[in-house]
């Protein structure tokens, strides 16, 4: 035998030994013991066989996913808005001198301005804005109140051509607070002639406002009668529909084709901000991540706030005006004697009834909780 031919299989069996002389590939292989713990294949897990999944375990599985979602999304729709007032411009409007005292209440100034300001003249043009481009005026005032003692809150609109004094400026229409001292000078003044102290200062622009209603895919208004105004560059017909970005602005700034004046574009610019602080909230927005998040970026990118107004005292705004639609909100006008008011240096203003006017400011005053309109705050 060659020292590279295998040899035989020499095994003992007892007090014997028995030689396998057959070929190497005809012999059986010799058998291992399984390593422990080795699972090899069918072989069943070391604990014994793997239990099925129950239907109660996969219901709990379920339900920690779902949870895991819904956690995500309310993140999400607390995260965007956060980021967004990251990017909103900040103005001073602390007034300078001594100041209404402080209540249990929150008061708001919201602006409405005629700003051109980052439009292009193409956009200026389409939204009516491409008159004189210069400074900025006011085309809405509203004067927010957020109860603090368990009343309704409310949205007071202040027409801007009320006849008021402007601190180290005589009497004029109130507008021109704005015009001359910007946000504080208009804070200063409307703190002086209501006594009501403001806690915070929020503005919107032309190219603001128009991307807000944009971003939700229009916004439905229910136009109370036909309007054909060329200054606003609107020609609607009565009835609810769907307005775009300009549209909308030209609905809330018109005047010339309301019967009442300043007096009904102030009820519907505050009609037309309940409308879409509405449509934000629907699900239509809310649950459409790119429509929701359009909107909070439209929102900031348009607003200018006041140095010491927080996002909280913006969500207290943003709240009383989503009630206006439901009545949640009264809708309110400063009580009016006459808009026909001649004066010496302003043309023709708006003067206040002195007497109702008292009442309803010493009632946002001493935080008087409201349930209904105060006399000659609602006009048919």
């Amino acid at each position: 035998m060659s020292r590279d031919t295998p040899g035989p299989d020499v095994t003992r069996e007892g007090d014997a030994y028995r030689v396998d002389t057959r070929p190497p590939h005809a012999r059986p292989r010799p058998r291992t013991e399984p390593t422990p713990g080795a699972r090899g294949p069918g072989s069943s897990p070391p604990n014994g066989p793997r239990r099925p999944v129950t239907a109660r375990q996969r219901r709990r599985r379920i339900g920690v996913t779902v949870v895991l979602v819904l956690l995500a999304w309310v993140v999400f729709l607390v995260a965007v808005p956060l980021a967004a007032w990251h990017g909103v411009q900040r103005v001073n409007t602390t007034p300078a001198g001594d100041r209404p005292a402080v209540t249990s209440a929150h008061n708001y100034l919201l602006v409405g301005s005629d700003s051109r300001e980052g439009l292009t003249p193409e956009q200026q043009q389409q939204l009516n804005g491409g008159g004189d481009a210069a400074g900025k005026r006011t085309d809405s005032i509203i004067l927010v109140h957020v109860s603090g003692s368990g009343g309704k809150p409310a949205l007071v609109s202040i027409p801007r051509d009320s006849y008021v004094p402007i601190p180290g400026h005589g009497s004029n229409k109130i507008n021109a607070a704005y015009a001359i001292g910007g946000a504080e000078l208009l804070t200063r003044t409307i703190e002086q002639a209501t006594g009501v102290r403001l806690d915070g200062y929020v503005e919107i622009g032309f190219a603001g406002f128009a991307s807000v209603v944009d971003a939700l895919g229009g916004v439905e208004v229910c136009v109370p009668f036909d309007m054909n105004d060329k200054d606003a560059a609107i020609n609607l017909t009565k009835g609810c529909q769907t307005l775009d970005g300009p549209t909308a602005l030209g609905y809330v700034r018109a005047r010339k084709s309301d019967p009442r004046g300043d007096i009904g574009r102030a009820e519907r610019q505050r009609q037309f901000l309940g409308a879409i602080m509405s449509k934000a909230l629907t699900p239509s927005t809310v649950l459409i991540p790119w429509r929701y998040t359009g909107f909070a970026n439209a929102a900031a990118s348009g607003l200018e706030v006041g140095d010491g107004t927080s996002v909280v005292d913006a969500v207290r705004v943003l709240q009383a005006i989503r009630g206006v639609g439901s009545g949640a909100t009264l809708s309110l006008v400063v009580p009016i004697q006459t808009a026909a008011l001649q004066t010496p240096n302003a043309g023709i203003a708006v003067k206040w009834n002195s007497a109702q006017a008292l009442v309803l400011f010493h009632a946002l005053q001493d935080d008087e909780p409201f349930s209904s309109p105060p006399p000659g705050t609602t006009y048919p």
